[in-house]
């Protein structure tokens, strides 16, 4: 609370009531056992230093069990570097998304949907079934939303299997609520696309309202940069408000140098004060 820059006085209390019971445990494992062998056992001189060392041993313990990280709190909210509310950090660009699709030319692959009414054991089934049926899954998403369960997986899977396994899919009476698809993916073919050579791996957080995420993908697309990988949610954050988070690794096929990552993120820095974003952490992917 005391570092917190808006303290939140019913959070301070919840916390004390989950935490009292196990906290006083923990207290009285230390200062009562320490206290009995002061006054039963220590002599005049050694009973002040005995406390001070009890006291340093207990700061110790409380610190363990409810210490947190102040200045890199943020870090919390996603795998970025820093919890600062602008950041550029440059790597390679080999650390982009990868798609299985054209990576792995000799296999089928597949896009695996489902929806239905959310049921213990949806996830398990379909991931069985698929593993049976020789199918590996690498991209995917499974989400409770209200009463539903939606699923949205890549599966790639030899050729001569692809049939069995929608076959499965279909078949299995366990999944029928889903109305599963399964719809055939297709490689890009050699020259009709550029490769890239700049990306970025864009992460913001902000306060949730209608439209957060078409201004962003809005600022992207005006660029002339494509969205390979984007995923949104909504968490609680501070004061148990709505928070807006917004994932995304974008590629551009134009090379860009110092002035042209400078426009980027005067941009972004613009977006962030229109959006009143608390968070906005980017990494430059370059091709070396």
């Amino acid at each position: 609370m005391v570092m917190s820059k808006d303290p939140d006085m019913m959070r301070m209390l919840r916390t004390y009531r989950e935490n009292m019971k196990e906290d006083l445990a923990a207290l009285w494992k230390v200062w009562v056992p320490s206290t009995f062998i002061n006054f039963a056992f220590m002599p005049m001189w050694a009973r002040i230093p005995w406390v001070a060392g009890t006291s340093l041993l207990w700061t110790c313990i409380l610190s363990a069990m409810r210490g947190g990280d102040v200045s890199h709190g943020e870090d919390l909210e996603a795998p970025f570097p820093t919890g600062a509310t602008f950041t550029l950090v440059k790597e390679g660009l080999d650390d982009m998304f990868a798609c299985p699709v054209d990576e792995d030319a000799a296999l089928a692959h597949l896009c695996i949907s489902g929806a239905g009414p959310d049921r213990i054991g949806h996830v398990a089934r379909m991931a069985r079934t698929i593993a049976d049926a020789g199918g590996n899954v690498t991209y995917s998403k499974m989400i409770r939303l209200g009463q539903e369960h939606v699923s949205l997986m890549h599966v790639s899977i030899p050729p001569e299997k692809r049939g069995e396994l929608v076959d499965k899919l279909h078949n299995n009476k366990d999944l029928k609520s889903l109305n599963i698809r399964a719809s055939p993916l297709v490689r890009r073919r050699t020259g009709t696309y550029q490769n890239a050579v700049a990306g970025f791996k864009i992460h913001c957080v902000g306060e949730d309202r209608a439209g957060m995420l078409a201004a962003i993908a809005e600022a992207i697309a005006s660029r002339n940069m494509s969205i390979e990988d984007v995923q949104t949610e909504i968490r609680r954050g501070e004061q148990n408000k709505r928070d807006f988070v917004v994932n995304a690794e974008v590629v551009t096929t134009s090379r860009m140098d110092q002035e042209d990552l400078d426009s980027v993120i005067a941009e972004f820095k613009k977006l962030k004060e229109e959006l009143n974003l608390r968070v906005v952490d980017i990494r430059v992917h370059m091709d070396n």
